[in-house]
């Protein structure tokens, strides 16, 4: 439990500095694309599946 909070601190440290604009938004915009990828992944999937594909 020690090591994971130590980890938790850490991380929290890392990025509460980040204060350059340009990285800021660089994560925010790959966050967005991260997630954008994610859901038309799963629409294709559930589309695979709806349709009757064989995942042979």
């Amino acid at each position: 439990m020690k090591t994971t909070l130590l980890i938790k601190e850490i991380y929290l440290e890392a990025f509460r500095n980040l204060g350059h604009y340009l990285i800021k938004s660089y994560f925010k915009a790959f966050s967005w694309f991260c997630f954008t990828a994610f859901l038309i992944v799963l629409y294709a999937f559930i589309f695979r599946l709806a349709t009757g594909f064989a995942f042979d």
